[in-house]
């Protein structure tokens, strides 16, 4: 569900560059104000694992579909919410400008999907209610399916209505949203199952989370410098190997996106915000599209492209690009969501 800037306008832009940018700020002011410390070095750890995880697309059959792990539900279990929306959009900033993975101008709007609602909307609302004051393994694993589910049902919602109200893409309403809903359901599933895994596994590794999960005791713990070792260990894996076996299928969004306007590509808007917006990303984009960058890089910065099927690439694909482009951006999602907590944190402090 990362949005490229050719959905987007510069007024729908701006506007959601301003909302996450006060969700951020009021984030931030929690963190300061009641989370512990012990929270820093478990933000850099699962900012890389989910941007590795991210990586790997899985094939949703009978649709000739992918989806991948958004991770916000994850995060906010572990985390807390306002310590998961920051290490989420931490995540989402480091593949928008060294990845072009979704576009500058839309990050407002890709933070807001994949942080903002499942932290502050599924989370709390839907996670934490089901599972109640007495948390068990059934419970988790039933809250985790249904609030991953209506997360992204939300957010790609979102992505209709963000790309409506735009009104530069041309993609008809009905259509779009027809197409969205339901793959994002079978994609909500799959991540909702996934996410009980995680964080039964985690569960029995550190007893208590599941028993208070919603005030995760985030304090350090016997056996918390192994946890975050195996974190650490999970993501280089994740990001390094196992994202040579990503699904080539296109993902929910370029899948309806295809499917609903007929065409191969959809440029952006010949716009001053969009032209900045692409130029300043092709400048900060290193590994665009987890590759390396060719010697003339001919390609439409801010272009969606769908085929309607297979991407092209091998598979597996055994690349040496894939491999450091997974192991830099985790490394870079855990220096600045590990960054983020330490400024914020480091106040406290004593000697």
């Amino acid at each position: 569900m990362h949005m490229a800037d050719a959905l987007i306008s510069p007024l729908v832009g701006g506007v959601m560059w301003g909302v996450t940018a006060a969700v951020t700020a009021c984030s931030a002011r929690k963190i300061k104000a009641g989370t512990d410390d012990g929270v820093v070095p478990l933000m850099g750890v699962l900012g890389a694992f989910i941007f590795a995880a991210q990586m790997i697309n899985f094939s949703i059959p009978g649709t000739g579909s992918s989806g991948h792990l958004g991770g916000g539900m994850i995060l906010s279990i572990l985390l807390g919410p306002h310590a998961a929306f920051l290490t989420m959009a931490s995540v989402l900033t480091v593949q928008a400008l060294f990845f072009a993975d979704g576009g500058l101008l839309a990050l407002g709007c890709n933070i807001f999907n994949l942080a903002f609602l499942p932290c502050f909307v599924a989370y709390p609302l839907i996670y934490r209610t089901i599972v109640g004051a007495h948390a068990s393994e059934q419970r988790v694993r039933v809250a985790s399916i249904i609030a991953a589910v209506v997360g992204l049902q939300l957010g790609a919602l979102a992505v209709v209505l963000a790309t409506f109200f735009s009104g530069v893409s041309e993609l008809p309403f009905t259509t779009f949203l027809l197409l969205m809903l339901p793959i994002h359901l079978a994609i909500g599933i799959v991540e909702g199952l996934l996410t009980a895994a995680v964080v039964t596994c985690v569960g029995k590794a550190r007893p208590g989370v599941l028993a208070t999960s919603a005030a995760p005791p985030l304090a350090p713990q016997p056996g918390s410098s192994r946890l975050l070792a195996r974190w650490l260990l999970l993501a280089a894996i994740t990001g390094g190997l196992l994202s040579w076996f990503a699904s080539t299928r296109l993902d929910g969004l370029e899948w309806a996106i295809f499917h609903s306007s007929g065409r191969e590509a959809l440029s952006a808007p010949a716009t001053d915000a969009h032209s900045l917006a692409a130029g300043l990303q092709e400048r900060t984009a290193v590994l665009p599209d987890y590759n390396f960058r060719p010697a003339a890089d001919s390609s439409a910065a801010g272009e969606v492209a769908a085929t309607g099927g297979e991407t092209g690439k091998p598979w597996p694909d055994v690349s040496l690009a894939t491999s450091f482009s997974g192991l830099l951006g985790a490394t870079l999602s855990m220096l600045l969501a590990g960054l983020l907590g330490f400024i914020l944190l480091r106040p406290r402090q004593r000697p």
